[in-house]
């Protein structure tokens, strides 16, 4: 998030929220850029093959469930109309990697330097935020998923050994304190997303689970012959009009959290060569890569409908639809574990920079901030310990642990997530940097036309955060913490 998930898995040499200085030109060498930077190499393959890695994550588990809710007819019908607009604003925003002139014009690097050319002011600082707290929040949502696979993992061979007469109620606590123990100790490497095979093994790790999921889906259909679900969704009965309103809502965001990446497409763009401009190759690169994310989203939701029809599970990996075959299933939730364990610091140490960055620039004189401890380490030479950094980062695991311990409901999170991320940062931004960028006339039939569409994906925003946070609400109820057994 995704938890859509390894999203910012490019972000291999920039900070998200860093606004980036520029650097000399040295137009006319032939190895290096017109902004003095070594020549980028990228081309529409390389950009789609990033962006597919960026999106497909651990949100395509929870699309079977998204599609339960709304039915044969507007489950797929949603799920196209979202892949329109992501396209759409994809290619607004890549519209906004040079500012002013589309081939010569100064280079953004980033989302956040994209918002202060174009918009500058205070809503760079509203940008901040809202990436702040979906990075805090997508941070919570991995812990609770890799938690609940890891559980998956204990009670598949539990019901493999006891035949499926033993109910094996697990508890999630001493999952997402592990899980807890290995963030702190990963989130005190400094520099851990500059580690170039981390994006190799996050695709790896996703393409296998959702492969997985897929596979089971259509070997569930083909054994039983029969197509399940219905053409308006669940029914009223398996849940009430309240729930299945609710519920619907819920399903968009869940949707939406699928799909969004914006906020590295910047990145992504920023490795492509030019000529020709490299708005043009992205314009390529989204359409290619949201076609076949699209089509892999529809496998995997329709298929598992298909399979489950009204008791599609709210994660299909670990709602436990399947049973067997369960070393299969332990394959895909052991790589759903990995593939998170990365994804958490990928997502999470532009943050830490930023905080770290914030708090040096403020205090220059203090040791506890600045000073390195070397400690030697037997065989590899020495590491650094800096002690703002082991006590900052070790406290944000912790916060964010005790929260996904008191609130452990993935397929709301993630809704939840989806929500706050998708008209912000997907929509509002991208079209606000367009109008700015292409001088558009207040009131003009395309300025309106660009409104109407930001103002309809808000509605479609606080529709999926108000069925998320009734979820939340409903579950409580329930619900006794720390207490949590599957």
């Amino acid at each position: 998030m995704t938890m859509g998930d390894n999203k910012n898995q490019m972000l291999q040499h920039n900070q998200v929220f860093d606004v980036s200085v520029n650097m000399p030109p040295q137009g006319g060498s032939k190895c290096y850029d017109d902004d003095g930077r070594l020549k980028r190499t990228g081309t529409v393959w390389t950009a789609s093959a990033h962006i597919i890695t960026a999106v497909i994550g651990s949100g395509v588990l929870s699309l079977a469930w998204a599609i339960a809710q709304l039915g044969w007819v507007a489950g797929p019908a949603v799920m196209f109309l979202f892949s329109l607009v992501t396209y759409y604003t994809s290619t607004l925003l890549s519209a906004c990697y040079r500012s002013n002139d589309p081939d010569t014009g100064k280079r953004n690097y980033t989302y956040m330097d994209a918002v202060q050319s174009n918009l500058g002011g205070a809503k760079v600082k509203i940008c901040g935020y809202v990436q702040y707290l979906n990075l805090f929040g997508v941070a919570i949502g991995y812990t609770i998923a890799s938690s609940i696979s890891m559980m998956a993992i204990k009670r598949s061979n539990c019901f493999h050994k006891s035949g499926g007469k033993d109910p094996c109620l697990v508890n999630s606590n001493p999952y997402m304190i592990a899980f807890g123990i290995a963030e702190i100790i990963f989130s005190q490497i400094p520099d851990f997303d500059q580690l170039w095979w981390l994006s190799i093994v996050a695709a790896v790790m996703s393409f296998t689970y959702s492969t997985i999921g897929l596979a089971l889906g259509i070997a569930k259909v083909a054994e039983t012959g029969t197509i399940m679900g219905s053409m308006t969704g669940i029914s009223i009965g398996t849940v009430t009009e309240t729930q299945k309103m609710w519920r619907s809502f819920q399903a968009l965001g869940d949707i939406a959290f699928a799909y969004s990446y914006s906020l590295i497409l910047i990145e992504i763009q920023d490795t492509v060569r030019s000529p020709p401009s490299e708005a043009k190759t992205m314009k390529k690169a989204t359409i290619i890569s949201v076609a076949v994310t699209t089509l892999f989203y529809m496998l995997c939701g329709c298929m598992g409908y298909a399979a489950f029809g009204d008791l599609s599970p709210g994660n299909l990996l670990t709602g436990f639809g399947f049973y067997n075959p369960y070393w299969l299933l332990d394959i895909a939730n052991a790589a759903i574990v990995v593939h998170l364990v990365g994804a958490y610091q990928v997502y999470c140490q532009p943050l830490f920079a930023f905080v770290e960055k914030a708090a040096a620039r403020k205090y220059p004189e203090s040791e506890f901030i600045s000073r390195e401890i070397k400690i030697p380490v037997p065989g590899l030479g020495h590491c650094n310990l800096n002690l703002f950094r082991l006590v900052w980062r070790t406290a944000f695991v912790i916060v964010t642990t005790v929260i996904s311990m008191l609130l452990p409901f993935f397929n709301d999170v993630v809704g939840l997530l989806g929500a706050l991320g998708f008209w912000p940062l997907t929509v509002y931004f991208p079209v606000e940097m367009y109008i700015v960028q292409k001088r558009i006339p207040k009131w003009s039939t395309r300025w309106l036309c660009l409104q109407i569409l930001s103002v309809a994906c808000l509605i479609i925003t606080i529709a999926a955060a108000a069925g998320s946070i009734a979820g939340v609400i409903s579950d409580l109820k329930t619900y006794k913490p720390f207490k949590t057994s599957y």
